[in-house]
């Protein structure tokens, strides 16, 4: 599985036909590579809230690739109101797909979608695990360290994709302990130095984390596994 890291929370995913995004915020995106990918192949997007740094470019992309964008309700009912083909689902939910199965995880944050009529409601916020092949991905979203996570380790999650910015989400302090919580075999960090306010030091988590490979990647680089 090929795990490629776009900036911010944004990541690519490819395991034979399954092609995915998760979270594409890409033309706003100060991380994003200048170079990006043609996602005109993309199979699946998923949205973990309604956040524009997180929603992004998922209807652009969709509207032009024929990608399911799988979401919370509201979402997906905002969405479909734009013709997007989506498949709708709430936290705790798991689902059978073609390519494997979607579990979707609680997150703790927020989900209004910006709109040119003002702020509407973006339901729950959340994370996935994502398994296909019998590799597991944990996509957190935006959240806090919750204890909700512990329940993870029985997931026997593979990659897990953490916050570790501060501010909006989990710090380096929080993440590390959500790493204990998990159990993943690697993790990947994620929302950080987009913006100012979530600037932190990859090196740092890195060094404080025991017994879990992290894998530091910079926007382009790819992970393979």
């Amino acid at each position: 599985m090929k795990i490629q890291f776009l900036g911010h929370a944004c990541f690519y995913i490819e395991e034979g036909n399954f092609k995915a995004l998760i979270d594409p915020f890409l033309s706003s995106n100060p991380q994003a590579p200048k170079s990006l990918p043609d996602f005109q192949h993309i199979t699946h997007i998923f949205v973990t809230h309604g956040h524009g740094d997180h929603l992004g470019d998922a209807a652009l992309i969709s509207s032009k690739s024929n990608a399911t964008v799988i979401t919370n309700y509201e979402i997906a009912s905002y969405l479909g109101g734009k013709d997007i083909p989506t498949h709708a689902m709430h936290i705790g939910g798991r689902t059978k797909f073609d390519f494997g199965t979607v579990k979707m995880t609680p997150a703790l944050h927020g989900s209004g979608i910006e709109t040119i009529g003002g702020l509407i409601y973006g339901g729950n916020p959340c994370g996935f695990v994502i398994e296909v092949n019998a590799k597991k991905i944990y996509h957190a979203g935006d959240t806090g360290l919750t204890m909700d996570m512990q329940l993870l380790e029985t997931e026997n999650i593979d990659v897990a994709l953490l916050p570790i910015g501060g501010n909006f989400t989990m710090d380096i302090t929080d993440a590390v302990r959500a790493v204990e919580f998990i159990k993943p075999k690697k993790v990947i960090p994620m929302h950080y130095d987009t913006f100012p306010v979530i600037k932190a030091d990859p090196g740092v988590f890195k060094d404080r984390v025991k017994d879990v490979e992290v894998v530091s990647l910079k926007p382009g680089e790819s992970y393979n596994f």
